[in-house]
Parts: C-alpha cells; sequence; structure tokens
C-alpha cells in the first residue's frame, strides 16, 4: 500500500482496535502488524484511532456488564465498554487457533453481548448506527471462518457490517513463519529485510477495502444521525407494520 497525503476527509469519525491476541507481550503479535496498517489508512483519513491489546487488561468471563459489581472479581470491561460506546467503528483482531478466532476475540464479544439488550437514545438497540469489521492473521486455514464468526456477532448485537469487512493473511499449512516475520527458526527469510506478507497484494488490497468501507458507512450514519428509528425501536415496532403508520418517505 502506497504512503498517501495526510487528509481531514473522515475528520469527526473515530475507530477502535481491539487486539485479541494471545500472546502476553503485544510486541510479539502478529496480527497487531496488519491492524497497523488499517489504522494507518484510517489516521491518513483523519479518523481519530485507538488501539486496545485486550491481555493488557483484566476482563472477567461470565454475561455480565461488570465483574466486580455482580461476582465481585476485578474486571477492566467497563472502562473498555466505554471506549467501543464512544467509537463509531470497530475492528477486533485475532490469531487463528485450530481454525478459530482466539480465546480472548471469544470472550471480548461475549461481554459486548452483555449490554446488547440496551438502548441507544432513539429507543434501538445499543449498537445501532455503528460499523465493525475484522482482521485476522495464522499459518493454516481459517480466515474466512474467522470473519463470519465474528462479523455475524457484530452484525447479531445490532452493528452493520460493510462489503468486505474482513482481512486477513496466512502462510503455508503447517508450522512456519508468520505475518512479518523476517526469519524462522533463527535463519532469514530471503534477504532478511522484507516481512513475510507485507507485500501480499490480496491482503493488502482486502486490508485496504476494509478500512475505507468502515469509513464510508461511519460518515454515513454520522451524517445521518444512525439508522432510522422506524421499524426497529423495541417498544414500537408493531406500529409501524401498516403502510399508513410509516413515514411518507419511506412508503
Amino acid at each position: 500500500m502506497s504512503k498517501q497525503r495526510k487528509t481531514t476527509r473522515f475528520a469527526g469519525i473515530s475507530a477502535l482496535f481491539i487486539n485479541c491476541s494471545i500472546k502476553k507481550n503485544k510486541k510479539e503479535s502478529h496480527t497487531q502488524l496488519l491492524m497497523n496498517k488499517a489504522a494507518a489508512i484510517m489516521t491518513d483519513e483523519g479518523v481519530t484511532v485507538e488501539k486496545i491489546y485486550a491481555l493488557d487488561h483484566t476482563i472477567a468471563f461470565g454475561m455480565v456488564k461488570d465483574g466486580k459489581k455482580e461476582a465481585g472479581i476485578k474486571d477492566d470491561w467497563p472502562k473498555l465498554q466505554k471506549k467501543i460506546m464512544a467509537a463509531d467503528i470497530l475492528v477486533i483482531g485475532t490469531p487463528i487457533w485450530l481454525g478459530v478466532k482466539s480465546s480472548v476475540a471469544t470472550q471480548v464479544i461475549e461481554r459486548m453481548y452483555a449490554y446488547s439488550g440496551d438502548r441507544n437514545e432513539m429507543g434501538q438497540y445499543l449498537y445501532y448506527g455503528k460499523t465493525g469489521g475484522c482482521i485476522i492473521t495464522g499459518n493454516e486455514d481459517g480466515i474466512k471462518h474467522c470473519a463470519m464468526d465474528i462479523l455475524y456477532a457484530l452484525q447479531h448485537i445490532g452493528y452493520t457490517v460493510p462489503p468486505q469487512a474482513d482481512a486477513g493473511w496466512i502462510g503455508e499449512a503447517g508450522p512456519g513463519p508468520s505475518y512479518g516475520d523476517t526469519e524462522w527458526q533463527g535463519k532469514p527469510i530471503g534477504d532478511g529485510k522484507h516481512p513475510v506478507g507485507f507485500d501480499n497484494e490480496f491482503t493488502n488490497r482486502n486490508t485496504t477495502f476494509m478500512a475505507w468501507n468502515l469509513m464510508h458507512l461511519a460518515k454515513m450514519f454520522k451524517k445521518n444521525k444512525g439508522i432510522s428509528a422506524i421499524g426497529n425501536v423495541v417498544d414500537n415496532w408493531r406500529q409501524v407494520t401498516n403502510a399508513e403508520n410509516v413515514n411518507p418517505e419511506y412508503r
């Protein structure tokens, strides 16, 4: 991906990237390297970007909003939930293990799910008017499976998923170098100067498409103040099933 001049095209839009790697040291995360590419595209276009490494925080298990209040255990999730709610765009990143997303990614989605019955200011479910995508890395097959899982979960709780909202990279089947590696088993890969996967056109294209489609959709939502509250408000959805009750512009 070529370096572009920075713009303010999407100023006022905010994005949150949550890396759900299972590595304790985030400097060793290959998933973060690919997430950084998508984040850089957004930053260059004026989006305010924040990155969270999930394992830097204590996240309680369970379908609870606040583990400290509900179970008496240490829980950083409530402050992370505030960041999620403040962001127009959410990108979840995960490595592939045994063909599926990480246990940390599952935990993050479960905690988000605990809030999914709450309402926004228009009476819709809480995550309406937000858009989401995902980044996947690994050295065996599973990108589409993991993306299917994550993107379904996001849309089910209220996020809107734009076209081609997933991107990823996998190496050859079996043990081998991961995304961004320059050596394997103590030996340089190639000339040792070109990180694995960085020049993969398919990955770079999909990462670019994902970033831009998330920005485009977030800007549309921002301009229109989310999704119209007609036919999707929990307390009065029955009232708009007949044509005469629908706003004229939607007839």
